[in-house]
């Protein structure tokens, strides 16, 4: 047991980013933005990088503009934009700002175990 957990700790984060693309778990993301804000536009294009490079055909991600769509915005209790929120796999998550934290969001999505 000591020695696997000891082999774990010692991959690179780029293995266990190899071992998590391979799973087979849906990921059901909501991304909500203020219009085509500079933050707003980051936060896309960092979730749909992370999607293409690390969920590849496991995402389902709508962007939703909180301007045209309130009452999504008010349903999930948004309060502060960009918000990510994962609906799938549990538990239900919730990020905010641009994601620019790629290592942040791939932990908080369960893509990479905490590094002991």
């Amino acid at each position: 047991m000591a020695g696997e957990a000891a082999r774990k700790r010692d991959r690179s984060l780029e293995e266990r980013l190899e071992e998590a693309s391979r799973g087979s778990e849906q990921y059901v993301l909501r991304l909500y933005v203020t219009g085509q804000t500079p933050r707003s536009m980051r936060a896309v294009e960092n979730i749909k990088r992370i999607c293409d490079k690390h969920l590849k055909g496991r995402c389902d991600l709508e962007v939703i503009d909180i301007y045209q769509r309130p009452s999504l915005a008010a349903g999930e209790r948004i309060v502060a934009v960009p918000t990510l929120v994962k609906s799938l796999p549990a538990p239900i998550r919730r990020f905010v700002g641009d994601l620019s934290d790629t290592e942040k969001v791939l932990f908080g999505l369960d893509l990479i175990p905490k590094s002991e």
